[in-house]
């Protein structure tokens, strides 16, 4: 087995892609740490790709429970994290981040500290009773005299969801809603010290996608270099490195166990772990077809996965009985390949709970 070969392998079963005996939507969030949401349909897609029997219904209640908890830890993106995870990770991860933006914000938006400090209390006392939509939340907003236009409302959101005030709540009628965190999600574990969240960080971030680098995890959580350095030598003694052409790959001793069946071809969603967790990801994505896969703005298309390797790109159309996949190949698919991707699109579409053709 060749060294690009061996990592695909020990990513795809890290990351519970193939083989995962995972139940719950908890279980596949808790495992990965957090989850790329800013593509809500997608975001589910990515958790049910991780479970035995899932649906796309089974991940919205989880959500709807609040086991799973939409939210703004890092990167300034929306990701969905397990409730148990909610509050260390945007305490360690988040506050580099609204540091790194408060001069954006100020700048661009007239969110300065004062603006900041009113727009909190307008938006604590309107959810005092429970999520409300978004668009709620902006006429509370208007109605105080704060413009939400040209993405002042959204820059807003995150940051007070950084802060910790505000989450994520259950779609209302499909669209999203917020709520104050403390009450969403009360606090059930005790507060770990920067140390210990370092620790936990590096030892769950490498458990899960290793192999994987140092500069993997700086890229994946925005921590400095420095930072990461901390965390993995705190987590080192649950950690093995291995070194690779050159490079320093780290991962957890022992593999996970993978007793759910296992497939030759997926279908992932945008902005999937398997692609954006890592700062290379030549291993899986030829370079040579990444800007099919990876757009000059940062967007992840959904894509083929054969063998652990991007083959392609995937979109779908939904209709009343059914889901249309097209399928964009980098080359000509032969008929084993085809054949493995018929059956990923039937498993998408299974969890749809609908009939999906291939085009």
């Amino acid at each position: 087995m060749t060294h690009h070969a061996r990592i695909i392998a020990s990513r795809l079963q890290q990351q519970r892609i193939a083989g995962s005996a995972l139940r719950t939507p908890a279980e596949v969030v808790s495992w990965l740490l957090a989850v790329q949401a800013q593509d809500y349909p997608g975001s589910l897609w990515a958790v049910g790709l991780r479970m035995q029997d899932a649906n796309e219904a089974t991940i919205e209640r989880a959500i709807a429970r609040g086991e799973l908890v939409r939210t703004w830890p890092m990167r300034g993106t929306l990701h969905l994290l397990a409730a148990a995870d909610v509050r260390w990770m945007l305490e360690l991860l988040a506050t580099r981040t609204t540091a790194l933006n408060a001069a954006r914000l100020e700048r661009d938006h007239a969110l300065d500290a004062a603006a900041l400090k009113r727009c909190r209390k307008i938006v604590e006392k309107h959810l005092r009773d429970g999520p409300q939509r978004r668009s709620s939340v902006y006429e509370a907003l208007e109605a105080a005299g704060i413009a939400t236009g040209n993405q002042r409302g959204t820059n807003l959101l995150g940051r007070l969801s950084q802060e910790g005030l505000i989450c994520g709540g259950p779609r209302d009628a499909k669209q999203p809603t917020f709520a104050l965190l403390d009450a969403w999600v009360p606090q059930t574990t005790a507060k770990l010290t920067r140390e210990e969240a370092l620790a936990e960080l590096a030892r769950r971030y490498f458990a899960s996608r290793g192999h994987a680098t140092v500069q993997d995890l700086a890229w994946w959580s925005g921590l400095t270099q420095k930072d990461v350095r901390i965390a993995v030598e705190l987590a080192r003694p649950h950690l093995t490195e291995e070194a690779i052409d050159s490079a320093r790959y780290w991962r957890a001793p022992k593999a996970v166990a993978a007793d759910g069946p296992g497939y030759k071809a997926y279908l992932l969603p945008p902005f999937d772990e398997y692609m954006v967790s890592y700062r290379d990801r030549s291993v899986p994505l030829d370079p040579a077809y990444g800007k099919r896969v990876i757009g000059i703005n940062g967007l992840f298309n959904p894509a083929i996965v054969i063998d652990g390797r991007v083959v392609g790109t995937w979109k779908r159309t939904l209709k009343k009985d059914g889901v249309s996949i097209v399928l964009d190949p980098f080359e000509p698919l032969g008929k084993t390949k085809l054949s493995a991707v018929r059956a990923a699109a039937k498993r998408y579409g299974a969890f749809l709970g609908l009939t999906a053709a291939v085009a």
